[in-house]
């Protein structure tokens, strides 16, 4: 598709709204099963009981490796767009998710060395590069004023993915039991099939897309990719994180009260449930009071759910401490939405900038515009995810050390102190060169 024009309002209502709608309705679907597939091992560590002979360090390493991977994967997978085209790559990319389904769905057996669990686990990455081409994709489908909705549908959408597979996992659970890891990654395969044909049929092309290959090595050069990577490590990389880890957490640090896998996979969803939906809510709070106030915001309400997390750890208040977990995801998911929209604000602006000081053609600055928007959003989602391998290795260093996670907590608290004074420091603090509108 060679005409397309979302900032033209009469091309958007006539023609653009529908078609846009349409690769966003399966951009999300293929995208929440590729998260549903990149999680599925944190769910899966609850079924390896102890004929596995795996201890709780061990099962913390299942779920950090597939989070590397995906996180890897990212970047490559942001190009591709480009290469390929959003409907091409979202097919290919949405195949690709059958490697690890089939892969689980074979070796998942008492007697499997822990070798082969690590392979295989690590595999699933491959649902976790999903998110970085859907979202380069969507982006260049949406004008601005209707970005930080439409990309946190399609991130919230696609993390709706994390509850999903663990809602499945606990009605295998509670029905076949944890004798059958087997059925979990089985379920999916016609899901993933399915995904792929939709796409397929009713997603588009877009050839100025295809035109962008050289941005990611760009956008490297920008000082604003390294910044806006760190806030995303503070909110993606904990939304992930936690949702990998919280069942492990439970099981560990609450043993008493979560001694068999239907009870810890009973609250395990919630975080990620909650944490999905308000990803649109915070892109849409972004949308109207600006991204980098809604992330400084959700900072300090992070920072406060680690340290009740810290407190309810100390008293061994397990009310408490699900709140604060809860909370985490809550505010993570909101600072997920409003980091994403403050990415396409500040080329938005070096754009403004460009037209209105320096006399640059207005659609060739609105195409770089787009162009570095899509490549650092493939950026910042690949270094963020690694946020999610450091809260796994954070919640295995503590536990093997003091046997609770104190340590991690406190970790935790000092991170979202710093991601809230470099969102201070670098997108509101008034000074000289700040970009606007951010």
């Amino acid at each position: 598709m060679g005409d397309w024009r979302p900032e033209d309002p009469a091309f958007w209502r006539e023609t653009g709204a529908r078609i846009a709608r349409r690769n966003l309705l399966f951009s999300v679907l293929s995208e929440h099963i590729g998260f549903s597939v990149w999680s599925l091992w944190s769910v899966l560590v609850l079924f390896l009981g102890p004929e596995y002979g795996i201890d709780p360090a061990g099962k913390f390493l299942l779920t950090a490796l597939p989070t590397a991977l995906g996180a890897v994967l990212r970047l490559p997978y942001t190009v591709a767009v480009a290469t390929f085209g959003g409907r091409n790559w979202t097919v290919i990319s949405a195949l690709l998710l059958l490697v690890p389904t089939v892969l689980a769905g074979v070796v998942l057996e008492p007697g499997v060395s822990y070798g082969t669990l690590l392979a295989v686990a690590c595999v699933a990455g491959v649902g976790g590069g999903n998110f970085a081409s859907s979202m380069a994709n969507i982006n260049a489908f949406y004008p601005q004023r209707l970005k930080g909705r439409a990309l946190g549908i399609n991130a919230g959408g696609g993390n709706l993915g994390v509850p999903a597979v663990q809602l499945l996992g606990l009605l295998v659970l509670a029905t076949a039991g944890s004798g059958h890891p087997r059925l979990l990654p089985l379920i999916y395969i016609p899901l993933i099939a399915l995904a792929a044909l939709g796409s397929a049929l009713r997603m588009d092309n877009l050839t100025a897309l295809r035109n962008d290959k050289r941005a990611l090595r760009e956008i490297c050069r920008e000082p604003h990719t390294w910044v806006m990577s760190v806030l995303y490590i503070g909110t993606f990389g904990s939304f992930i994180g936690f949702g990998f880890a919280f069942g492990q957490v439970l099981q560990v640090q609450f043993h008493a009260d979560f001694a068999t896998p239907v009870k810890a996979a009973g609250l395990t969803f919630l975080g990620p449930l909650l944490g999905s939906l308000v990803r649109p809510v915070g892109g849409m709070m972004a949308d109207r009071w600006g991204g980098a106030r809604v992330t400084l915001a959700t900072y300090g309400a992070m920072a406060a759910g680690a340290m009740t997390v810290l407190v309810a750890s100390w008293e061994g208040s397990l009310p408490l401490f699900v709140t604060g977990f809860v909370a985490l995801f809550v505010f993570s998911g909101i600072g997920n939405g409003s980091t994403y929209k403050m990415i396409p604000a500040i080329f938005r602006a070096r754009a403004r900038t460009a037209v209105e000081v320096h006399g640059a053609d207005p659609a060739e600055a609105e195409r770089t515009s787009r162009r570095r928007t899509s490549a650092l959003i493939g950026v910042a989602g690949a270094v963020g995810a690694f946020g999610g391998v450091l809260v796994n290795l954070a919640f295995r260093q503590s536990f093997l050390g003091s046997h609770n996670g104190d340590a991690a907590y406190l970790a935790f608290l000092a991170t979202y102190a710093l991601c809230a004074v470099l969102t201070w420091a670098v997108y509101l603090r008034p000074r000289p060169g700040r970009p606007a509108g951010v």
